[in-house]
């Protein structure tokens, strides 16, 4: 009796050890899942003129109007630094402001509460003008280290610097009332450039390259991306010296969106769903 219970507890053990090898221990997966960022198709709608000679660092839709900034570098002694109403057919500005160029290199301007914002590069500096008549009624100061793009969500002003982070001002202060960190997957996403606040989400030029970036200003993500290599490519065969993709405007009046670069012969209206 002693000798058949001892077989037993031994093919028991025999069949549990089997058991275990066939069916191994589950691990849950602790590889992280990377966030879904799509890519957005867009349709080629229209072109008009733009200046070779606009060195474009804001573009913005005003009273149903096209307003351009440019910017002004040593390297092109042609360019300026000012804004003022594009002419769609001619691509020329009709000037409203123009700053001094030995000193101060215009960035991203924008629109807010009957007056326009206007950054500079390394200066630290930006100014404010009455939207009517342009006349300048103050300059103000930031700590940010460089001043890039601009765009409102109607209650503040958003401003990029170069970095992945973009700066709330409130506008009658011009002072920070809060930062934002964007990122794609995970990780910082830097040279932020101009920016369009469209629908809800802020769409920003990556500088050197020609992305546009969707941002939920949630919690500063990306959600998608615009690829415009083409555009890109249709710029340059027009214009051998144009420069990287820079400028982005919403006409919420007609739902238009508008795109151009640094010295690009053209302005190109596209369309996507936004």
């Amino acid at each position: 009796m002693i000798r058949l219970l001892s077989v037993l507890l031994s093919l028991t053990l025999l069949f549990s050890c089997g058991n275990e090898e066939s069916n191994p221990p589950t691990y849950k997966n602790q590889t992280a899942v990377k966030e879904s960022v799509r890519d957005i198709n867009f349709t080629l709608v229209n072109s008009y003129e733009h200046d070779i000679n606009s060195f474009t660092e804001g573009l913005v839709f005003h009273n149903g109007q096209l307003f351009e900034s440019t910017g002004a570098t040593g390297d092109l002694p042609q360019t300026k630094s000012l804004f003022g109403i594009v002419d769609l057919k001619t691509g020329k500005i009709d000037v409203k402001v123009e700053i001094d160029k030995d000193k101060y290199f215009g960035e991203g301007i924008i629109f807010l509460n009957g007056k326009v914002y206007q950054l500079t590069y390394k200066n630290q500096i930006g100014f404010v003008y009455d939207a009517t008549t342009f006349k300048k009624i103050k300059s103000f100061s930031y700590s940010n280290k460089e001043g890039w793009g601009l765009t409102t969500d109607g209650k503040y002003i958003i401003m990029s610097d170069g970095t992945n982070n973009l700066t709330y001002l409130d506008p009658n202060t011009l002072q920070p009332v809060k930062t934002k960190a964007v990122s794609e997957n995970g990780y910082a996403k830097d040279f932020l450039n101009e920016l369009e606040f469209i629908n809800g989400y802020i769409y920003a030029n990556i500088w050197g390259n020609n992305t546009i970036v969707k941002i939920d200003t949630s919690n500063g993500k990306i959600v998608a991306k615009l690829n415009l290599n083409s555009l890109a490519d249709s710029a340059r065969k027009l214009h051998p010296r144009s420069f990287e993709m820079n400028g982005i405007a919403f006409d919420s009046i007609t739902d238009k969106i508008y795109v151009t670069g640094k010295m690009w012969p053209k302005i190109y209206e596209i369309q996507f769903e936004h």
